[in-house]
């Protein structure tokens, strides 16, 4: 299933990020304040559990997320400031790294760097600011699954209608939380109106 984030604050916050004028602090803080947005969304059906938390009158049992039982995995480098927003969330998740760059000629995604810890039976929050032809996010999505977690979701800024199908037909059990579909890929299979770079726009290496 595909939700798609729709409170007026997410709209202003995704045309803070197209503008061209925002420098890389703000432009990385914005994807924080959405990356939060989106993962409120995406925790609201998880189960929750009692634990036991010393307070000022003595032991007392709250329910809560069972952090321990999360991996945030971030594709390199754009979403770090993804993985880092939900870390500050849920602080007692693990963490996974995936680095894929795109050929620019085919536009297939190819995997150089893979540091995840082991999957199995955990919830994966797959961290990623752009969907365009959904490439690399079906090949996060292959790797992550073969290592047999409990359930996959993603979470994305901004994507493509074409890109968001075609992930959603290779994956039509998982769940994906994107702030907001864009209108289309263009000849070159970049997001239009999109956002240009996310990890260049982040970083200042433009």
């Amino acid at each position: 299933m595909i939700y798609e984030l729709s409170n007026h604050l997410t709209k202003t916050l995704i045309t803070h990020l197209r503008d061209e004028k925002s420098d890389a602090i703000f432009f990385r803080h914005t994807i924080c304040e959405l990356t939060k947005q989106l993962t409120y969304e995406a925790l609201k059906d998880f189960p929750l559990v009692q634990k036991d938390v010393k307070i000022w009158n003595g032991t007392t049992k709250f329910n809560c997320i069972e952090e321990e039982n999360i991996m945030v995995v971030t594709v390199l480098r754009a979403g770090m400031p993804m993985l880092d927003s939900v870390i500050e969330l849920l602080p007692k998740a693990s963490a996974g790294f995936l680095a894929m760059k795109r050929d620019e000629t085919t536009h297939e995604s190819h995997l150089y760097y893979d540091r995840l810890p082991p999957c199995e039976g955990k919830t994966i929050l797959l961290v990623d600011p752009m969907v365009a032809t959904g490439g690399s996010m079906i090949d996060a999505l292959d790797l992550i699954s073969n290592r047999n977690p409990k359930r996959v979701v993603t979470l994305n800024i901004i994507g493509s209608p074409e890109g968001l199908e075609k992930v959603n037909r290779a994956y039509p059990e998982g769940d994906i939380y994107i702030a907001q579909i864009d209108e289309k890929l263009n000849d070159d299979k970049y997001i239009v109106p999109g956002l240009g770079d996310a990890g260049d726009r982040a970083y200042n290496t433009l």
